[in-house]
């Protein structure tokens, strides 16, 4: 049978078979599914046979042959918490946070998530695409082939749509697939500041049926905080999204314990993301319906807390754990293999936990593990190369790209760590 590609021969063919239905949990997490000299046939965008190098090679002949000896193969990495699409920059912050400046001192200065509201409202669609592209192509050639990207910066109707607008575009024409969330609920806007219930309202009355009826977003997020929105709010705005066809995430327990897991598990959240401080009574609860814990380890770096989410408590609990970046101007990386290696060192994940963590459970994050985050038959031809011989290697070297091909849908889009023209 002819195909249109063949990887034969890699060291670690890693399939992260068998969860397509459900999410990797407890010690799940460590089987990734490898096949030793593996080989992967593609055809028409889609994996259609995995297996030995020996078997396939007799099968099948292709277009191309790529030879993955001394190599490991896995599916593309998933993203499934970034605020991809903002203006401007806060470095200066980063002087500020080293001299001791609170978050808190720095927003009250104008700066924060207020300088990069104004910035990105002051901007046009067409910049916010041009420097999000830029983003994407970097994520891209460090082997993420699917990413989430929220709204947030906005804050009120028309920007919030803008900024889902762009999500819609970068989405047709990046390689990357990206996948919209709807975060009115980011933050208070200064224009509402002595009354955010009015905000809440706005959020439901008016943004939410925009959204839905232009069709910008498949989740409702709301952050979960001291001095941004309480659970109760929340809930209102959560629950206002469903009805309208929208699946809620939750920004939950990031710096207090304000009850944010158990809210993801009560209104059947599909994730819940951050989790510093969330109680046992809420990971339990998240573990019993299946929520899984997005986890954010460059923000706690960038945030110089060094505090991180305890992922140990969470496996031993059954919590389906992921893994993502969470880009944006405060925690400005596009790199899901550095989040890897920080999970690995901070979160004392295994790098087979990891892995599975920014592939199969990322994709369950974002409701696709029936159609990406695996090496299977059926599943997307999402797949990448790294130049590295087996993948404990993941996280335990870094600093430098290991990523030689990325193929998204079926396609070689990066080869020897640049984007194919």
């Amino acid at each position: 049978m002819h195909v249109d590609i063949l990887i034969v021969d890699a060291e670690e063919l890693i399939t992260l078979k068998g969860y397509s239905e459900r999410p990797k949990i407890g010690a799940e997490l460590r089987d990734l599914g490898i096949i030793p000299r593996g080989a992967v046939a593609v055809m028409n965008g889609k994996i259609i046979d995995v297996g030995k190098t020996d078997v396939l090679v007799k099968k099948y002949d292709a277009d191309l042959l790529i030879d993955a000896s001394g190599k490991i193969v896995l599916p593309g990495f998933i993203d499934p918490h970034t605020h991809l699409v903002f203006a401007g920059s806060r470095e200066e912050e980063l002087t500020l946070k080293l001299e001791g400046v609170p978050y808190l001192e720095i927003l009250r200065r104008g700066g924060g998530i207020l300088k990069t509201v104004r910035l990105t409202r002051n901007a046009s669609e067409a910049e916010l695409f041009k420097e999000a592209f830029e983003r994407l192509n970097i994520a891209l050639i460090h082997g993420t082939t699917t990413i989430e990207a929220k709204s947030g910066y906005g804050l009120d109707t028309k920007n919030e749509l803008k900024i889902l607008r762009v999500n819609r575009k970068l989405d047709e024409e990046h390689p990357i697939d990206v996948v919209s969330t709807f975060l009115g609920a980011h933050a208070i806007p200064p224009e509402f500041k002595e009354n955010p219930d009015e905000y809440v309202d706005v959020i439901i009355k008016e943004m939410i049926p925009r959204v839905v009826k232009d069709k910008l977003a498949e989740f409702n997020d709301v952050f979960i905080e001291k001095n941004v929105f309480s659970p109760k709010q929340g809930r209102r705005i959560l629950m206002a999204g469903k009805k309208y066809g929208l699946i809620p995430k939750v920004h939950a327990d990031e710096f207090t314990d304000l009850g944010g897991a158990k809210l993801a598990a009560e209104v059947g959240a599909i994730s819940a993301d951050h989790l510093l401080n969330s109680s046992d009574e809420g990971l339990r609860k998240m573990a019993e319906r299946g929520v899984v814990g997005v986890l954010l380890p460059a923000t706690s770096m960038t945030l110089m807390s060094m505090k991180f989410a305890d992922a140990r408590k969470m496996i031993d609990l059954g919590v389906p754990v992921a893994l993502a970046t969470d880009l944006n101007p405060n925690c400005w990386v596009e790199n899901m293999q550095l989040v890897i290696t920080l999970a690995v060192y901070f979160l004392r994940m295994t790098p087979a936990e990891a892995i599975s963590a920014a592939t199969i459970n990322a994709a369950h994050a974002l409701g696709l593990g029936r159609e990406i985050g695996s090496i299977e038959p059926g599943k997307k031809a999402d797949i990448i190369i790294m130049n590295i011989p087996n993948h404990m290697f993941v996280g335990y070297r870094f600093g430098s790209n290991l990523v030689e091909y990325v193929i998204k849908n079926g396609r070689i889009i990066v080869e020897g760590g640049e984007i194919v023209k």
